[in-house]
């Protein structure tokens, strides 16, 4: 028993005295954890050079654009070939994807030989080879009748302006044929297609090994943003968002970055990390100075590092006594897979003793588990490398997305981490180490990066077809000049039809007369009392205006709420609710036995016949208070004083709030002969000539006409430019047929014909991935602030997707730019509309005075012209 023990104690010291004698040969290759956030920060660093045109030329890490903009959303359809070059095979596959609930992707495929000649010879030789295998490929699988779409995994170095063309920055893995740097790879695959012939495709997608391992897991894990090769090469993508790619137009939404991690170091970076190994394998390899971080980790390159490492210490007298073989002096004689089966669990020594026994070396037991240990540096420190710079990129999304904790998906594949038995225990551990905020789930490519190209060219097809409906869906609401001069035009029509005494009755456009003839010219003076009605909110003010040299006005306000209750209530109800508004603000003000002059900003289609009489033509705005429509507006407002017998008023004018917003902006700018409210309603009034206006007696000097054009195309005549999505909201409008410029127009509106928008386009399946949720259902939930939040130039898409979440809309970031492109379409045609009206009413005036030119000032007020952003 003791000699047992004796035994055991004697080759565990054993084990322990070689683990320490590798360990102290190779210190410089154990990284310690401080090292690799070292090493992740100075990636970090390394990917926002690549990321910036101004130091991208000069960056190790090339961060290279694929124009690959989405990741699978699970919709793809259809059959698909790909194409896969990138090591000493390629492969051609016919890739069918079902869709209909099912998400099955069906694969046939064929692994095709490359020459070592081809490698080194000439490019069109080996596309040649590539083409022929492929019209092999097709002829065998009997698929060549029907045109197919085809995506190519070209795995080099290629900069991209666009998703089916890469011109070849650098060979890699051995690769030198000749005639193909600084050209367009996807050019010189067609040109091979066309010399051999019969071959029925169309190459629509070039992707990198790293982006089709992506998108091949992002199928099956809508949260897979990254992809991971650590095999024969080594690299990374994720996807970036635009507005931090320099080198690429547009800064909405994402992309997926081919960060060519291969190359970090190549400009020194790492240069206190690179050991005397690492530098004679550099010195050996085909392409000096390039590609060190590969050359530190990926599968090429871990096993001759072994291999120089195992030679310098046989020589010092390390290893097999001092011994070296024949095998072991020779360049690629230890290989990766060598690696792989050393450092296996159970058979690891006896796998040992036989690989450097084939290497003719005599070991012994300390021997086998020196190599073990020598292996297993190695492989560590390749491991560990991986991990940090990965670290980087997933601290970099979260910090994009402004997470404090992030659940991403990363897509892996690659010989090294797919074959080593201990390889991803490894980098999963001190992935989650260095970055403890993320969430991380590491998934195996199954298909490997050949079925994402065919799943790029699917999503590429996918969002092709999606853009060209919602294209044909916006371009309903979109105006050309032509429709915008027909707008002019018949505006002005119906100006003149509603001056008339004779076309009044039926003018959409009511024109009614104000009673105000003319506006401030500086000396008012005094103390006033105001009212405001026109929304949902209403105003009592006090405004003191003092004329002079020292010209001001000061002015002291409340706001109120008015309820729903109220506004859909009786007439009487809604008037006494005004005056007890009234009496509390002048309970406020200290001011109940003042009796002040008042005006009455009442913000409806009245018909005055005097300054102070106002019939209510209609209520708008949500209004349906009962007995008002029809009568006098002033009267019922002092009957509801009276009513409450608290105090007296001197009611004095009853003006629209189109009126008072011109005569506000007057009293500054004496050019102000328009006043325009762009906010929950729509109108326009302007100083017309009294000769015009028939309505009222005088042809002498000017009145202040309120079009009322928000009732513009209430007789038909903009049928033409209105959408189903108008006709919706107007049928579900509490005035059907009436107000049809306004709902085109205005904020009541405007959000309601988004979400109409979104409903359809949801129906379609192109937003929320076909999802109608029930706040989506209900009417008025996507209100017209909203547009004003998503259009705003400084708001990310991440906080648009924030808004959208509030709303019960889950949404991608894809969701989020359709959503924000609805909202631009919207409010632009909107304010398209509002300038054409416009235009009518200017050249109305100028043509009334005769003029050839005309400066004039629009006084403008209302909550969408001031708080939306464009």
């Amino acid at each position: 028993m003791f000699a047992v023990h004796l035994l055991s104690f004697y080759f565990s010291k054993l084990q322990e005295d070689q683990i320490k004698k590798v360990d102290r040969f190779l210190y410089a290759m154990r990284l310690s954890d401080d090292q690799l956030v070292d090493i992740s920060a100075r990636f970090r660093a390394g990917m926002e050079k690549g990321l910036s045109s101004e130091s991208n030329a000069t960056a190790a890490v090339k961060m290279l654009p694929t124009h690959v903009l989405s990741t699978p959303d699970g919709s793809e359809k259809g059959e698909f070939l790909a194409l896969d070059l990138g090591g000493s095979k390629f492969k051609v596959l016919q890739v069918k994807v079902s869709e209909n609930g099912k998400r099955r992707v069906e694969m046939e495929s064929e692994t095709y030989p490359i020459p070592e000649e081809l490698l080194n010879g000439r490019g069109t030789e080996m596309f040649d080879h590539v083409a022929e295998s492929l019209k092999d490929f097709l002829q065998k699988k009997h698929i060549n009748q029907k045109r197919k779409a085809l995506g190519f995994t070209f795995s080099f170095p290629c900069g991209q302006s666009k998703i089916d063309e890469g011109v070849l920055l650098s060979w890699s893995k051995n690769y030198k044929a000749r005639g193909v740097l600084g050209t367009n790879v996807v050019q010189s695959l067609r040109q091979a297609i066309d010399r051999v012939g019969g071959i029925n495709v169309d190459v629509l997608a070039l992707v990198n090994d790293t982006v089709g391992t992506m998108m091949t897991c992002g199928y099956d894990d809508q949260r897979c943003e990254v992809g991971v090769i650590i095999g024969t090469g080594t690299n990374a993508c994720y996807m970036e968002e635009l507005r931090h790619i320099d080198l690429v137009e547009g800064d909405e939404g994402r992309m997926c970055i081919n960060t060519e991690w291969g190359a970090f170091g190549d400009d020194g970076t790492l240069d206190d990390f690179i050991t005397h190994f690492d530098r004679e394998i550099d010195a050996a390899s085909t392409n000096p100075g390039k590609q060190l971080f590969e050359k530190m980790v990926s599968g090429m390159y871990m096993g001759e590092l072994v291999r120089l490492i195992l030679l310098k210490m046989a020589k010092k007298g390390l290893l097999f006594d001092g011994r070296v073989s024949d095998a072991l002096r020779t360049k690629g004689k230890f290989q990766t897979k060598h690696i792989t089966l050393i450092e296996q669990y159970k058979d690891g020594l006896k796998n040992t003793r036989e690989i450097l026994t084939e290497l003719g070396l005599s070991p012994s037991a300390d021997d086998c588990l020196a190599v073990q240990h020598v292996s297993t540096i190695v492989s560590f420190r390749s491991a560990n490398l991986c991990a940090a710079a990965l670290a980087a990129i997933l601290t970099r999304i979260r910090e994009n997305r402004k997470l404090k904790s992030l659940r991403i998906t990363v897509g892996v594949d690659g010989t090294v981490y797919r074959t080593h038995p201990q390889y991803p225990k490894r980098l999963h551990k001190v992935v989650r180490q260095l970055v403890p905020e993320c969430h991380v789930r590491f998934v195996l490519s199954e298909s490997g990066s050949s079925k994402g190209a065919a799943m790029v060219t699917a999503v590429a097809q996918r969002l092709a077809a999606q853009r060209r409906e919602i294209n044909d869906t916006l371009a309903l609401l979109s105006l050309s000049p032509e429709n915008l001069q027909q707008v002019r035009d018949k505006m002005r029509v119906e100006l003149e039809r509603g001056l008339r005494r004779d076309s009044h009755r039926t003018a959409s456009v009511k024109m009614l007369p104000s009673f105000v003839y003319r506006i401030p010219d500086g000396t008012e003076r005094g103390k006033y009392l105001a009212l405001d009605l026109g929304g949902t909110n209403f105003r009592v003010l006090v405004v003191k205006i003092r004329s002079g040299i020292r010209k001001s006005v000061r002015m002291y306000n409340k706001i109120y709420a008015i309820p729903l209750e109220i506004m859909q209530g009786t007439g009487e109800e809604l008037f006494d609710h005004i005056v007890q508004c009234i009496s509390d603000f002048l309970d406020y003000m200290g001011m109940k036995n003042t009796r002040l002059p008042l005006g009455f900003t009442f913000s409806f289609p009245c018909r005055q016949t005097g300054i102070d009489k106002g019939s209510l033509v209609s209520w708008t705005k949500g209004f349906k208070a009962t007995d008002c429509e029809g009568n006098d507006v002033v009267e019922m407002l002092r009957e509801a004083i009276k009513r409450r017998n608290e105090f007296d008023l001197d009611i004095v004018a009853v003006v629209n709030d189109t009126v008072g917003t011109m005569m506000t902006c007057a009293y500054e700018d004496p050019k102000c002969e328009i006043g325009l409210i762009a906010g929950t309603g729509s109108n326009v009034c302007y100083m017309e000539e009294m000769r015009n206006i028939e309505m009222v007696e005088g042809d002498e000097g000017q009145m202040c006409v309120n079009t009322e054009w928000g009732g513009f195309g209430e007789n038909d005549c903009i049928e033409d430019i209105r959408t189903r999505f108008d006709r919706e909201v107007d049928e579900g409008s509490l005035n059907n047929g009436k107000q049809r410029f306004e709902k085109m127009t205005s904020g009541m509106y405007l959000g309601e014909i988004v979400r109409q928008i979104l409903i359809d386009l949801t129906r379609r399946g192109l937003l929320f991935r076909g999802h109608i949720t029930e706040p989506l259902k209900t009417r008025g939930i996507f209100e017209t602030k909203f547009l004003s939040q998503i259009e705003s130039d400084r708001l990310a898409l991440l906080q648009v997707r924030s808004i959208l979440q509030q709303l019960g809309l889950d949404s991608t970031c894809d969701d989020s730019i359709i959503v924000k492109e609805v909202c631009g379409t919207v409010s632009r045609r909107a304010a398209q509309l509002c300038g054409a009206g416009m235009a009518a009413v200017v050249d109305k005036i100028r043509e009334n005075r005769g003029l050839n030119q005309m400066d004039i000032t629009v006084g403008v007020d209302g909550t969408l012209y001031k708080l939306h952003p464009q």
